[in-house]
């Protein structure tokens, strides 16, 4: 069996297969600045993962053209990847980071306990998703999630990751998150918000996306929460906020047979993202999808074309397999990414600063060194210059 961990050699150093696409990428923001890519991390799940292109079974119909510029299709029972796209391609998340919020929070806090929102937890980009809660508001932990996964409130994130993140709040949320992307083998993947909107240093890829969206899957919880069309948010009386519906918003669910859920994302920096699952002959298969233009198709549209071609593969079809978590922790490749970016979130930029600082010490340290054996050099030049002087001048007029 090959290592989870094995960098790619022979074919899978070969010239990438382009991905057939729908439309060339949109211009838009500039991209971010994300790390180099490693070779061995980009070969977690298998040598054949580690291509910027198309990796598909032998002998497998052409994918269909979608504009995502990375993609992948996984099987959620057995891992097996069936296809993608520069799946270990660097990409932003957007919304669909609220999976990774659910993977490490939904263990940690009870659903029936009820919370009280506070004002830090509504302080969101102006403009961007919200489900409407309100300050001083007291809600389940339940609606919290039904609110995340159904309207993708970027408040509830904010609440869910203080909620979660213990005495460090929302710190300590989102070092919480960066950890459990590291224990999943999600190594290229950073968490800077608990919400997904864009922060720097933040970023994933479509096969971390599938790791996160396997675990997810594998909650009860979960399940039932993305399958949920319609949820309740309840009248706040202290607050004078009366109650009212919201509905899911992942379009795959009212139009996909089978869907079982998903989510969807978007920002200008981003693109539309998106992870929907479905069921179909006994098979329960996942898509991932990163930077997609709405062209002809809906993120949601682009993930059921892809759904499609993944069923019609054999049952043994493969091309790598999703890692199980902890499977590489024992081996896991050095993180060659900036300080903010480094796992353990926080508290691994504050080290690594520290160890940065050090450093610089010891650098600053050692050119005073140079420089004062310099200047002191040249003081005995200067003064053996000026004793020659003075002793020919003495001798000139005895």
């Amino acid at each position: 069996m090959t290592s989870p961990l094995a960098p790619a050699t022979g074919a899978g150093a070969a010239a990438p297969v382009p991905c057939p696409r729908s439309a060339p990428p949109a211009p838009g923001p500039s991209q971010p600045v994300t790390p180099s890519p490693d070779p061995v991390q980009r070969a977690v799940g298998g040598a054949r993962l580690a291509t910027a292109g198309l990796v598909v079974p032998p002998g497998a119909p052409a994918p269909p053209r979608v504009a995502a510029t990375s993609w992948l299709v996984a099987d959620l029972e057995t891992g097996e990847v069936l296809g993608g796209c520069g799946p270990h391609e660097y990409a932003t998340p957007a919304s669909v980071q609220k999976l990774l919020l659910a993977a490490t929070m939904l263990p940690r806090l009870d659903p029936a306990e009820v919370v009280t929102i506070t004002a830090g937890d509504l302080d969101i980009e102006p403009g961007s998703s919200a489900v409407g809660l309100v300050e001083g508001g007291r809600y389940r932990v339940e609606t919290l999630w039904l609110g995340l996964l159904l309207r993708s409130g970027n408040e509830v994130a904010n609440a869910l990751a203080r909620l979660g993140g213990g005495a460090d709040g929302m710190t300590g949320g989102l070092r919480a998150m960066n950890e459990q992307a590291r224990w999943l083998g999600a190594y290229q993947t950073h968490a800077a918000t608990p919400s997904g909107l864009d922060g720097p240093g933040q970023f994933t890829s479509a096969y971390d996306l599938a790791l996160i969206a396997r675990v997810c899957f594998d909650d009860a919880r979960f399940r039932r929460y993305v399958a949920t069309r319609e949820a309740a948010i309840p009248a706040q009386p202290g607050q004078h906020a009366k109650g009212f519906t919201i509905d899911n918003d992942n379009q795959l669910l009212y139009h996909y047979p089978g869907a079982l859920g998903g989510k969807t994302g978007y920002t200008d920096l981003a693109r539309h993202t998106y992870v929907g699952a479905a069921e179909r002959g006994g098979r329960r298969l996942v898509v991932t999808l990163l930077g997609a233009d709405a062209v002809d198709q809906r993120g949601w549209e682009q993930g059921a074309a892809l759904l499609d071609w993944g069923f019609a593969l054999p049952r043994d079809a493969s091309v790598g397999a999703l890692v199980r978590p902890g499977a590489t922790s024992a081996s896991a490749p050095p993180a060659s990414v900036p300080p903010q970016a480094l796992p353990g979130g926080a508290a691994g930029a504050e080290d690594s600063g520290r160890r940065a600082l050090a450093g610089q010490l010891r650098s600053a340290s050692l050119v005073a060194l140079a420089i004062g054996l310099t200047l002191l050099a040249g003081a005995l030049v200067v003064r053996r210059r000026r004793l020659r002087a003075a002793t020919g001048t003495r001798a000139h007029h005895d």
